[in-house]
């Protein structure tokens, strides 16, 4: 099939006529803090992985042997980055969702225990940190079925969010649908609010989309970032342009974190400018990614034309 007529592609979306939603309390914007725990998940000669990971702070790949480097920069991220993480968010009343891998999950238990206790959402971020494009549909089946049951056995409940690393594959979402469970996944990057897609049985799904630029990814490989403040005043930007817009619709902001990333301490101060900055408008509502799901799906039963227009 051609690419430019791939049937499934929504260049339109709401066409800037957004559902008459209102947040709860009133807020003008909901804003998303996720924290990525991929900690252990990462591909790992020495996890038994076919080959290592060569996405982090150093640009290199070893070869045919254990990189034990890459291994402890990611180590770095459960025993320094989570505290001053977790630590944070409790001193702004932001409640978070944590894109967790069910493998990191398994080997650090105790920090989605953590997490839960702080009233934290722990959603499946994959079982490794790889791409799902190109899997074969049983091989991504079980992945999926084996992230879910990580956490449902480190926290006593199955995550009801899911987000592949980066490329999903085609079977992605509906093999979601057929695992059961999930209210919503954050497989795109293509709007600035939630939207339904058909579920099982004519259900509707929920997508959450998220984003890559507010995002601390952007500290790594040309990214852009290199000073916490480089961090803090893009999404401080991001959150005035949504927090205006939402004097009259609806907007949503997802602002993405890794423990290894932000968590390093000439990092972390350009979270905590943001958190402050956010925290400081009254019309905020930091939200969990299922809250804002079960919100949404919620308000759209009385919407006429709630897949878009």
């Amino acid at each position: 099939m051609r690419q430019d007529s791939a049937p499934d592609r929504d260049f339109r979306g709401y066409g800037g006529r957004p559902p008459r939603i209102a947040w709860p309390g009133g807020a003008r914007l909901a804003v998303s803090v996720v924290v990525n725990v991929e900690e252990g998940a990462e591909l790992s000669l020495g996890m038994g992985d076919e080959r290592n990971e060569s996405v982090y702070e150093v640009v290199e790949e070893v070869v045919g042997a254990r990189d034990l480097c890459m291994e402890s920069h990611f180590e770095y991220g459960t025993r320094a980055g989570w505290p001053r993480i977790r630590a944070l968010l409790g001193a702004y009343g932001v409640a978070a969702t944590l894109n967790a891998n069910g493998r990191a999950v398994a080997l650090s238990p105790w920090l989605a225990q953590e997490a839960v206790a702080d009233g934290h959402e722990v959603a499946a971020h994959g079982w490794r940190w790889e791409r799902h494009a190109g899997m074969g549909e049983a091989e991504e089946r079980a992945a999926i079925a084996r992230a879910v049951a990580a956490i449902r056995d480190a926290t006593g409940t199955p995550p009801v969010g899911w987000h592949t690393r980066s490329a999903t594959s085609v079977n992605t979402r509906r093999l979601l649908l057929e695992q059961g469970g999930f209210l919503y996944d954050s497989n795109a990057y293509n709007d600035d609010l939630p939207y339904l897609v058909p579920g099982r049985e004519g259900r509707p799904h929920v997508v959450l989309p998220y984003a890559f630029d507010t995002n601390d990814m952007r500290f790594q490989r040309g990214g852009g970032f290199v000073f916490g403040d480089d961090f803090a005043r893009y999404c401080i930007d991001a959150f005035d342009r949504l927090y205006a817009e939402g004097d009259d619709a609806p907007r949503m902001l997802s602002v993405g974190l890794h423990l290894r990333i932000i968590g390093r301490p000439g990092r972390i101060g350009g979270l905590e400018r943001f958190l402050a900055h956010a925290a400081a408008h009254a019309g905020t509502w930091f939200a969990r990614r299922d809250s804002i799901a079960a919100h949404w799906l919620r308000e759209t039963a009385h919407d006429p034309e709630p897949w878009g227009r």
